[in-house]
């Protein structure tokens, strides 16, 4: 599309005279594009002197910027060694020319302009690294490199970081650069010169392009981005950029790898790099300490530079300067570096992409992520304007009358009205992102007096403590601890919450990531001593897992609940993003311990029942099983080959079969496999059916159980499988369903009516289900199966008893004796019920109940499960009447909708009396054992 039908707008020339002769200088130019020569040339001597060298070239170019870019990309591409220097300048001279023309006359927009210089750039450095690397090769100085290793450049990668990395390259930029090589190419005896070769070749890419000749340059380069540059060499290689990352890698260095980008040379090697260096930049947890690191950088800033003082637009620096560019792309990075470990969409590399994703995502409101986007652009035409005027490597508006007038000018705006617009965004910008990087803190406010009645030597403690330990963190706590105790003194009880936070503190064993994050979210500390005061299980679990506080504000955790599909999705999402399986198993780890602390709670402030607490752990278990079953099946079969022929279905039992788990269940399982006509699977190292499933089941249980850096996903119980513990762990279809109708005991048909297939084949999931509903179905004698119960009842309570009057699931008249009630109604009436309230249902259906038994022990039941589910939440254990504290009672007494925690004691004392002797009558002889 030719420039000349699509200016919008036109420049002044400060210097009528000079606009004059640059416009003499392409005599075939007319109307608009005269004036957009004489604006440009007489208020830029730099762009007169480009349009008097390159006149005959820019009549033709005018016709078609694009085509005209793509050709001098071209000719680059195509530069013979000797003519690279020439070659190179000629090219930059062109790209200068057209890409300030398309930008002062409105044909381009900021994006395709500083698209186009970073471009070149990146193809420069690639034509010159591997001209570089070609001499070498050819001179024998890059041990075991050939002619077929030039087109990677022998495995030097040329990473482009800052504007250049992020496809936003200023009109009079420096290029940041770090260069590194791929030592594995190389024999490790041959280490030494190689290094040498690929420094020489660094050092002559960068005389290459920043050398000054008669013909101009290319590029100013900048390589003090690397690892310690006053002491590492000019290309190093990635094995040693990489433990210095991970050893002694900083915040800024993170900042800085949010733009990397692979630029010339190795490109596949570059990619490798960067993935390598993910868990560095993007922190697994939300990384609101990150804030305080970019605050003191800008600080430094300011005081290295001299930009402290009254905001004025003359000598003002529009990069560094209060309100500048770099103000709202550390604004940006910061909080991509907060989230973007957690939400890969965030790890954008340019400041607006990365302002939109950061909206998108709720981190930035919109109306604040459009307005500094408005004013990025707007300071960066800015920034090139200035630039414009003498090719200077400079950020600041002039100081004097003169070059504030040919900025003016460039603009098309009056110079007062230039400098009140300038001002106007500066102002709005600063006011827009000090307020993130500096918030006003109640720090320096005295504590309230009622914290003053806090046990001194409970508080003395504190910096003791293992989280406290570093400088950091107790300038950050120092900082927190007012609104801490603040908010203490306004609970029921202090002195307990008091305890209860002071345990959580013992428990940690870092703060300054999790102090950081209640720093920028005081709402956080509300919800914090909610959970100490109440439950020591859930404080326990959050001193060493703090991180699940990520999920409250990175995401929506006060949302409605997703369901069993949608949680696996956003699993299988999730693991499908990690490389490897160490890393799955610990992504999966991380994610069930947000969405298990989402749930508690969610239960713990009343936001659900305990019925439906229950049902939301179940659907958990289910989709993390569902979800991590074919991961590791994925693996399994690297080895041995595929599952052979149906694969295998996992059968959940008990409670999780049943729909309805605790905050401490464990998982009881039955794997039932399918080989069909296979007997053994085809893979590099093949497995006999048998072995095949049984050594798959351990990966599996493996995978759930075994504690990882993130701690283990469930307990898992395997004695309901046929023949219990001295069964395979793994049952063959056919064994399974000989052992049903054949041997299997009636407690074990009493288990069946609880079992769900979670995970596995479709088709034999449905197979499974349709023989357990025609197990069930069959006729029983009523008596004998009440004597088998009556005697499991009996074994039952010689083997456990009740742990005190809160435990309300184990003994006489408590929740599992209702359970086998509705077990037993279930079988006795050949129903595929699996939950209570259907089992007995189910047997006032067969004669066996009478309706008002069933809603005796139904009502009883819901009461016991309110109570089972608060005391797992609460301690995780037994509870003792004596140890429940103030929150506890209100949880358990909120739970049960019973007003007093004596009361609700004495009515459970009164139930378990009362169901006990019904299910006895029930049952009948034998239950008194």
């Amino acid at each position: 599309m030719s420039l000349l039908r699509k200016i919008t707008r036109l420049p002044r020339a400060y210097d009528p005279d000079r606009g004059a002769e640059a416009r003499a200088a392409v005599p075939g130019a007319e109307g608009d594009f005269a004036q957009l020569i004489e604006g440009a040339g007489g208020s830029s001597p730099f762009l007169k002197g480009l349009i008097e060298s390159e006149a005959e070239w820019l009549l033709s170019a005018a016709d078609d910027p694009d085509a005209a870019i793509d050709r001098c990309l071209a000719e680059v591409s195509e530069l013979a060694p000797d003519a690279l220097k020439s070659g190179l300048r000629r090219a930059k001279r062109r790209i200068a020319l057209i890409t300030a023309l398309a930008d002062l006359s409105g044909v381009w927009p900021l994006e395709r302009v500083t698209g186009v210089l970073t471009d070149f750039g990146g193809l420069a450095c690639d034509v010159v690294i591997k001209a570089e690397i070609a001499a070498l090769v050819r001179r024998g100085k890059l041990p075991g490199q050939t002619e077929d290793d030039i087109a990677t450049a022998g495995g030097l990668i040329v990473l482009a970081m800052g504007k250049m990395g992020a496809h936003e390259l200023n009109y009079s930029s420096d290029i940041d650069l770090i260069c590194l090589f791929d030592e594995t190419r190389f024999d490790p005896s041959d280490f030494h010169d190689a290094r040498q070769g690929m420094v020489r070749a660094t050092r002559n890419m960068c005389s290459t392009l920043s050398e000054r000749t008669a013909e101009g340059y290319v590029f100013r380069t900048d390589l003090r981005l690397r690892p310690d540059p006053a002491v590492t060499p000019v290309c190093m290689a990635t094995e040693a950029a990489e433990r210095y990352y991970e050893s002694l890698g900083r915040t800024w260095e993170r900042a800085a790898y949010i733009k990397a980008r692979p630029a010339a040379g190795d490109l596949e090697a570059g990619a490798r790099f960067l993935t390598t260096l993910t868990p560095f930049v993007w922190r697994k947890h939300l990384d609101f300490a990150s804030i305080q690191d970019a605050h003191d950088m800008r600080l430094r800033i300011r005081e290295n530079k001299g930009l402290y003082g009254p905001l004025s637009v003359p000598g003002h620096d529009m990069k560094l300067g209060r309100g500048g560019i770099r103000e709202i792309e550390f604004f940006t990075q910061t909080r991509q570096l907060i989230a973007g470990g957690r939400d890969s969409d965030l790890r954008q590399r340019g400041t607006v992409p990365g302002l939109a994703a950061l909206a998108a995502k709720g981190w930035v409101p919109k109306d604040v992520a459009d307005r500094l986007t408005a004013h990025y652009r707007a300071h960066r035409e800015v920034e090139h304007r200035i630039q414009m005027v003498n090719d200077a490597q400079t950020h600041k508006m002039p100081s004097t009358e003169e070059g504030l007038a040919r900025i003016a000018c460039l603009m098309d705006m009056d110079e007062t009205d230039m400098i009140d617009t300038v001002k106007a965004r500066l102002t709005e910008v600063h006011e827009l992102t000090e307020g993130f990087f500096a918030p006003e803190s109640g720090a320096a406010e005295p504590s309230p007096p009622e914290t003053e009645a806090f046990d001194a030597s409970i508080l003395a403690r504190w910096p003791t403590y293992p989280a406290l330990r570093s400088e950091r963190a107790r300038q950050i706590f120092k900082r927190l601890r007012p609104e801490l105790l603040s908010r203490l003194a306004r609970t029921a009880k202090p002195e307990e919450s008091l305890l209860a936070l002071d345990g959580f503190l013992a428990g940690l064993p870092a703060g300054v990531q999790l102090f950081s994050l209640f720093e920028a979210n005081t709402q956080l500390i509300d919800l914090l001593i909610d959970i100490v005061g109440t439950s020591s299980a859930l404080a326990s679990h959050l001193s060493r897992n703090a991180g699940v506080f990520d999920a409250v504000i990175g995401g929506d955790f006060f949302a409605d609940w997703p369901g069993t599909e949608q949680l696996r999705a956003d699993l299988d999402q999730l693991l499908a993003r990690e490389p490897d399986y160490e890393r799955q198993l610990d992504a999966a780890r991380r994610w069930n311990k947000e969405w298990h602390f989402r749930i508690g709670v969610h239960h713990l402030r009343g936001l659900i029942d305990a019925a439906g607490a229950g049902a939301q752990y179940a659907e958990l278990a289910e989709a993390v099983i569902a979800s991590i079953a074919p991961v590791v099946a994925r693996q399994f079969a690297r080895k041995h080959g595929a599952p052979p022929g149906r694969g295998a279905a996992i059968l959940g039992m008990g409670s999780l079969g049943a729909g309805r788990l605790n905050a401490m269940s464990d998982l009881d399982v039955i794997v039932i496999y399918d080989p069909q006509e296979q007997e053994s699977s085809e893979g590099r190292r093949p497995l006999g059916v048998r072995p095949y499933y049984a050594r798959l089941t351990q990966a599996l249980i493996t995978a759930l159980t075994a504690p990882t850096a993130e701690g283990r996903l469930y307990e898992v119980d395997m004695r309901l499988r046929p023949s219990g513990t001295q069964g395979p762990v793994a049952t063959s279809w056919a064994s399974f369903r000989n052992y049903q109708v054949s041997d299997a005991w009636v407690w074990e048909h009493l288990a069946l009516t609880r079992a769900r297939v979670v995970a596995g084949a479709p088709d034999l999931a449905e197979d499974i289900e349709s023989f357990r509903r025609s197990v069930l179905a069959t006729g029983r004698d009523r008596d004998k199966v009440l004597r088998e119960v009556a005697d499991m009842r009996a074994r039952v309570a010689a083997a456990k008893t009740a742990d005190g009057p809160w435990d309300a699931k184990t003994g006489a008249g408590r929740m599992q004796d209702i359970e086998l009630v509705a077990q037993t109604g279930a079988l006795l009436a050949g129903s595929p019920a699996r939950d209570v309230r259907s089992g007995l249902e189910a047997a006032v259906a067969c004669g066996w109940l009478s309706t008002e038994d069933a809603n005796l022990l139904s009502e009883a039941y819901d009461l016991y499960w309110a109570v089972q589910m608060a005391a797992r939440l609460i301690s995780g254990n037994a509870l003792d009447s004596a140890d429940i504290g103030e929150g506890a009672a209100a949880f358990l007494c909120r739970s049960t909708g019973v007003d007093d925690i004596d009361l609700l004691r004495a009515e459970l004392e009164t139930s378990y009396e009362r169901i006990s002797g019904r299910i006895a009558e029930l049952v009948g002889p034998g239950n008194e054992k």
